[in-house]
């Protein structure tokens, strides 16, 4: 680990790590690439009208997503809640949960992960499998 990362305690935008996953646009903020971190990871999800990350679990994580601007329909488990600004989900370690922008304008939401440092896998894919392949048919 450079000098840099671990002694930065303040992130600007030109230091957040950009990636373009299958669901968003992410944009890294925290993690043990930009600072010295231990116990949290954050980024902020931008995601288009119409598009999804369907149902998955982070079976070491647990998490928290904070809706900045958008809406969101949002399921932990079997439950299902349309959030807006202003909202948030907590996700226990290992539940299945899976966010759709079901609004017109991008949905844009912080995902708070704990621990950073943690067993792999960090995310497994559910949305083949029941009851999650038939909950939410298109």
């Amino acid at each position: 680990m450079s000098d840099a990362i671990a002694n930065r305690r303040f992130v600007t935008a030109a230091e957040k790590i950009d990636y373009l996953s299958p669901w968003t646009l992410e944009e890294w903020i925290c993690r043990g690439d930009i600072v010295n971190n231990e116990h949290l990871m954050m980024v902020r999800a931008n995601m288009e009208p119409g598009r999804s990350h369907p149902f998955h679990s982070h079976p070491t994580r647990e998490e928290l997503i904070y809706v900045i601007s958008g809406k969101a329909e949002q399921w932990v488990g079997t439950q299902k809640k349309i959030l807006g600004p202003g909202d948030t989900a907590f996700i226990p370690m290992g539940e299945v949960h899976g966010t759709w922008n079901v609004g017109e304008e991008m949905l844009v939401f912080l995902a708070i992960l704990s621990p950073a440092k943690a067993d792999e896998p960090g995310l497994v894919d559910h949305s083949e499998e029941e009851p999650w392949k038939s909950l939410r048919a298109p």
